[in-house]
């Protein structure tokens, strides 16, 4: 893996690159044209991790990347900055550096730290070990949460320590609203808060004439995209097989004050079947799926993309709203999807700049 470089004058230009290229990919779809989202170009990840290097005396931070000299393994570069991270995380990085070098408690096998920020930097650090922890190191690790104004989760095997709270707060301002978001430590966010408010005015726009209809979104994660379009919709009908991100989920809904969008916990396997009325049980009973009337599905798949069940259990709405964090498996989904829909919006959200790494966003309609 490459770490990224942030060269901020070379932005819009690496920026076109990658457009072109992401043109010239989905050219056989003939789409409309690629609507860009650009990144800040420093300071845009909102949560990183790093692993601790131990050198005498000395401490710091490392990341891996490719070794060109021997491609079987790693090798670590240090990191006592990184432009990619938020400016708390960097403002944050040798502080807490400096307070733990030398307190033999907190840093005895340290192994690696994780940071969790939001726009008004609020902060969770986690302190992953190689030991177990004991009362000692609750009482520093709370004295070093009150030094630098963040909350701390100390991990170890078969143990987690979490000294004041295991979330932090997001709030995202959305088309003129504010949205909060319970982000909740080891579980999956959105990296680039400026971009995923990019991704949402947008959801909320290309959804925006969905009527009395409708909507059922599938790996929905903690709510993300279920709390901006709730709105748009007569009701929302939400999937996740994540525990936690559910339990984020249905806290977020009553933190907005959604009342129309209803989360179960359920595979999009499952969920398939018990449309097709092949699976019952409790969870299928408490969704009421003969009181909708969906218009719309919105997919945010992992990188692997949909398998050609979950293609074909899609195609049956009117409208696709397909999030993508990988345009290899966007593009084979489409060779699919494509025979039944065509694509009227085309996004590209710049989520990671200076890498390859491309977020698509692609409304499809019945043809």
């Amino acid at each position: 893996m490459a770490i990224p470089v942030v060269e901020v004058e070379r932005y819009q230009e690496l920026l076109a690159d990658k457009s072109e290229r992401l043109r010239e990919q989905f050219a056989r779809f003939s789409p409309p044209e690629l609507e860009v989202y650009p990144s800040p170009p420093a300071h845009y990840r909102q949560r990183c991790e790093f692993r601790i290097w131990h050198e005498g005396d000395d401490l710091y931070y490392v990341m891996f990347e490719d070794n060109p000299e021997d491609p079987t393994k790693k090798r670590p570069r240090r990191m006592d900055q990184y432009d990619v991270a938020s400016e708390r995380i960097n403002e944050l990085m040798p502080a807490l550096i400096d307070a733990i070098r030398d307190q033999p408690v907190l840093r005895r096998k340290l192994f690696q730290v994780e940071f969790l920020t939001t726009l008004k930097g609020e902060t969770l650090v986690t302190l992953i070990y190689h030991r177990p922890l004991e009362e000692d190191w609750e009482r520093l690790a709370r004295e070093l949460e009150r030094k630098l104004d963040v909350m701390i989760i100390g991990r170890s095997r078969k143990q987690r320590i979490v000294l004041t709270r295991d979330h932090v707060w997001e709030q995202l301002e959305v088309d003129g609203q504010q949205f909060h978001y319970q982000q909740v430590e080891n579980s999956f966010t959105q990296p680039n808060a400026r971009i995923c408010m990019a991704m949402l005015s947008w959801a909320r726009e290309v959804t925006g004439d969905s009527g009395d209809r409708d909507l059922v979104e599938l790996y929905c994660g903690n709510g993300n995209f279920t709390i901006a379009l709730a709105e748009n919709f007569r009701r929302v009908l939400a999937t996740e097989i994540s525990r936690t991100s559910v339990a984020s989920a249905r806290i977020n809904l009553e933190r907005n004050q959604i009342t129309n969008a209803f989360v179960s916990r359920m595979s999009a396997e499952d969920f398939s079947s018990a449309l097709k009325k092949d699976k019952g049980g409790r969870r299928v009973d408490e969704m009421e799926l003969a009181s909708y009337d969906f218009s719309t599905v919105l997919v945010d798949p992992p990188r692997a993309g949909l398998d050609d069940a979950s293609c074909a259990q899609i195609s049956v709405y009117d409208r696709i709203l397909y999030i993508s964090c990988n345009p290899d498996s966007l593009a084979a989904n489409l060779d699919k999807l494509t025979s039944s829909h065509r694509i009227v919006r085309f996004g590209l959200f710049d989520q990671f700049p200076f890498t390859h790494h491309c977020e698509c966003g692609v409304l499809l309609e019945r043809r």
